[in-house]
């Protein structure tokens, strides 16, 4: 049984209203690079229901994929990409972000950026990370470089006069008809909330252009590397926008996450790939190797490798443990702490001193390989709306996304969008039918911990299809509890978002018939040449979900 969600978000009476170009909405490094770019010709602003600062991009620890090495090549990387994305990828798209990766990483120490120089003194140092064929990501501190990225840009967009809206959640696109009779987006409805998510005011902001940077979904899961904020909001707005969203099945599951206990909630810390770039070993509790005769590059295989197998010896129950592994980065010793400050920060928290003891790692949902269908200029089907960064699926990343990947294309994908609206916007369209007319209520905040849990149960890295039966059942139950009386509050949004887009991934999840990428059924152990095909899921005129795009005979 399918879920029926709401088609708008209940909150209180438009009050005020204002007009911008670009309306971007979310504070991300996709979104930031975006603002930029159109803002010396375009007002822009950017809608954060947090602060400049609280997004993905701040906690990403790799860093940036470019080819910078005299010795490396483009088609080494789009290799590499094609390779780790497991035939779904879109070509086109792959080579346009391999291409324009080392302008992009240029551009950001241009704009003062501090990336960890080479010890020759020569550029950047370049890293290694699961996947690659060779050293070619950029790092700042070690494994802070999105918290890097996320300085530089926020001190530039400031600087550039962009504007930012703060505690304003995205409830819903309005929509007018443009010259040739078509829908077209015209701007957001806004609430506006005090720093607890109560909301002070709802009004629209009205935009020629309505940019969805908001990031993917990983707080669906229970156990995840996102930040609290990252609850889908982009992707379900654009769903009540009749809007398709494109291979959300494929929910990369980092492989190597610090294990804090049975029953984890919340973000958890990441340990990042480049630690096994490094040289850091996998073993499991009986003290055997994981990966060792799993795949040709052992623990620097594809992050849906590693988690897979890492899911499958916890399986097993290796020495009577079921829910963990360790990572060995012993070799490195004191070097460790200079390297990865953050992670030995986490670990130290833990009671963990990763120069002398093996780190306890499990997969925990990381990145979201697809998004609303857009190509890399962030436009969709929806004239007036556009979507860069993790919420867009661009077929860059296909069944699974290369590791470090997702700043460049974030940036990349960002720079591109701005530069087109600063050269030309959409045309003006008068907004239409601005309240919520047709809302039918919100799930209560207290449910989220429900769909949460049910995700990570059963929707997690080895999928069963009578779990997945069970999670459409579930959250279809969920579904139901949908109420006018509940309060319309930040929380309340967040967890009506939440029961969208986990009813969405969970039936794109029944669908597709096999394991490809980091979508991995149990009874379907295989790729199959048939499903080398692309799944939409939309939402119809009463709520429902469907998922087209099944082959015949699959």
């Amino acid at each position: 049984m399918a879920a029926q969600v709401p088609l708008q978000l209940v909150a209180h009476d438009v009050t005020w209203q204002r007009d911008v170009d670009v309306a971007v909405l979310g504070s991300g490094a996709a979104g930031l690079a975006a603002a930029i770019a159109a803002r010396p010709v375009r007002s822009t602003l950017i809608i954060t229901k947090d602060t400049l600062d609280a997004g993905s991009t701040a906690w990403a620890q790799g860093g940036l994929a470019g080819v910078l090495d005299p010795t490396d090549s483009l088609e080494n990387h789009v290799r590499d990409t094609l390779d780790a994305g497991a035939g779904l990828c879109d070509e086109r798209a792959v080579r346009q972000l391999v291409a324009e990766a080392p302008t992009a990483i240029r551009y950001l120490m241009r704009l003062g950026a501090a990336f960890d120089p080479a010890h020759s003194g020569d550029g950047p140092a370049l890293t290694m990370e699961g996947g690659h064929s060779h050293r070619r990501i950029v790092h700042a501190g070690g494994d802070q470089s999105g918290a890097e990225v996320q300085r530089t840009l926020d001190q530039t967009a400031v600087a550039a006069g962009v504007e930012v809206l703060d505690h304003a959640f995205a409830l819903d696109l309005v929509m007018g008809t443009n010259a040739a009779g078509q829908r077209q987006a015209a701007g957001v409805r806004i609430a506006i909330t005090d720093a607890h998510g109560a909301v002070q005011s709802v009004g629209v902001v009205t935009a020629r252009a309505v940019v969805i940077a908001t990031g993917g979904y990983g707080q669906v899961f229970a156990s995840t590397s996102n930040p609290p904020a990252v609850t889908g909001d982009g992707l379900a707005l654009a769903l009540r926008a009749g809007l398709a969203a494109r291979d959300i099945e494929f929910v990369q599951f980092h492989p190597t996450v610090l294990w804090r206990g049975a029953e984890p909630t919340g973000q958890q810390a990441l340990v990042s790939e480049a630690v096994r770039g490094e040289g850091a070993i996998l073993y499991d509790a009986s003290g055997q190797r994981v990966m060792a005769g799993v795949h040709p590059l052992e623990d620097l295989a594809p992050r849906d490798v590693v988690a897979s197998a890492i899911s499958a010896r916890m399986a097993e129950r290796a020495a009577g443990v079921d829910d963990h592994v360790y990572l060995d980065a012993t070799h490195m010793g004191e070097r460790f702490y200079e390297r990865f400050p953050s992670i030995t920060a986490s670990c130290r928290a833990a009671g963990i001193d990763p120069a002398t003891d093996r780190i306890p790692v499990a997969p925990a949902a990381h990145y979201t390989c697809g998004g609303v269908r857009a190509d890399l200029d962030g436009r969709t089907e929806l004239a007036g709306l556009y979507v860069v960064g993790e919420a867009a699926c661009t077929g860059v990343h296909g069944a699974n996304r290369l590791a470090s990947n997702s700043l460049t294309e974030g940036v990349v994908a960002g720079t591109r969008l701005g530069r087109e609206l600063a050269w030309e916007l959409p045309e003006l369209v008068e907004p239409e039918g601005i309240d919520a007319g047709h809302a039918t209520g919100l799930l209560a905040p207290e449910l989220r911990v429900q769909i949460r849990t049910t995700m990570s149960r059963h929707v997690g890295v080895l999928r069963r299809p009578e779990r997945l039966a069970g999670a459409a059942d579930a959250l279809a139950d969920l579904a139901l509890r949908v109420s006018l009386d509940v309060e319309p509050h930040r929380r309340a949004f967040e967890a009506t978002n939440l029961l969208t887009v986990a009813a969405a991934v969970v039936e794109a999840a029944r669908v597709r018939t096999e394991s490809r990428g980091c979508h991995r059924r149990t009874d379907y152990t295989e790729p199959r040449p048939v499903w080398l095909t692309h799944l939409t899921a939309r939402l119809d005129a009463t709520g429902a979900l469907s998922v087209s795009g099944r082959p015949e005979g699959a």
